[in-house]
């Protein structure tokens, strides 16, 4: 049985998670799940899926999550802050991070996290493009395992050489480009002169998937294939003159590796 963290659990990615892990209750539980202080979805997550621990960002959310913990009779128990976020992370009683946390505020649990040598699932690209240098540096340092969860690369990581092993460095594997896929997001045949018209609603209606709202304009904008050929440079070790970002519209291919 395998103790699993999930480092914002309230998000899509966390929420995909949970349905995954309670689809094989023989083989995975719920050790922490964690959120800035989303209340309501986290009380509702403690109860099906019954975490040991819950952590809340949010002081004051911590505080009525707890209450409302213990008029539901459940035996979670809540702890709040940065430092908590951090010491679920770390701790000996998990064995999988899913590191789901968007933005800065995941980069110093998931670090905590390749500093006790866990294995990471990574949903946080933004810990790699902030301090991918020091972040996989602590990985390899302490035997952590590093998994992309990231559609793209995750489909990287399966067409590389030796996928499953503990690589990072694919220079000297036979590998010529690492090529990434983007749909375009929803103004991809917006003309130049329309965008400063644009509204929030717009923007986060991406044609081709359902996410939140911050990835949703990181789409639009184009941002969001920045960040990922950023965080491809430091998972798979290749420069940037060897990752390309194509546009596929049907989001068929997330990405692929060109051998030469």
């Amino acid at each position: 049985m395998k103790a699993v963290t999930i480092l914002g659990s309230t998000g899509s990615i966390g929420v995909s998670t949970l349905d995954v892990l309670a689809r094989h209750p023989d083989q995975f539980s719920v050790y922490a799940l964690t959120a800035n202080g989303s209340v309501d979805a986290m009380l509702k997550q403690c109860l099906e899926h019954e975490p040991q621990l819950a952590v809340m960002l949010d002081l004051d959310a911590a505080e009525i999550l707890s209450q409302r913990l213990q008029q539901s009779g459940s035996a979670t128990q809540v702890l709040a802050g940065e430092g908590a976020l951090q010491e679920v992370a770390a701790s000996d009683d998990t064995d999988y991070v899913v590191a789901a946390i968007v933005g800065a505020a995941g980069l110093m649990p998931t670090l905590a996290a390749a500093r006790a040598g866990k294995r990471i699932l990574l949903a946080n690209k933004e810990a790699l493009v902030m301090s991918g240098a020091l972040f996989m540096h602590e990985v390899q340092q302490n035997n952590a395992t590093l998994l992309p969860v990231d559609s793209e690369h995750n489909a990287i990581w399966q067409c590389m050489p030796l996928a499953g092993e503990q690589q990072y460095d694919f220079r000297d594997k036979g590998v010529r480009r690492i090529i990434l896929t983007a749909s375009g997001g929803p103004f991809r045949d917006a003309e130049l002169s329309t965008l400063d018209d644009v509204t929030p609603e717009q923007a986060v209606a991406h044609p081709n998937w359902s996410m939140g709202q911050k990835i949703s304009v990181d789409s639009a904008t184009m941002m969001n294939k920045g960040l990922e050929v950023i965080e491809a440079h430091w998972l798979f070790g290749l420069p940037s003159s060897q990752i390309e970002v194509i546009l596929h519209r049907q989001s068929i291919i997330h990405s692929m590796v060109d051998y030469g």
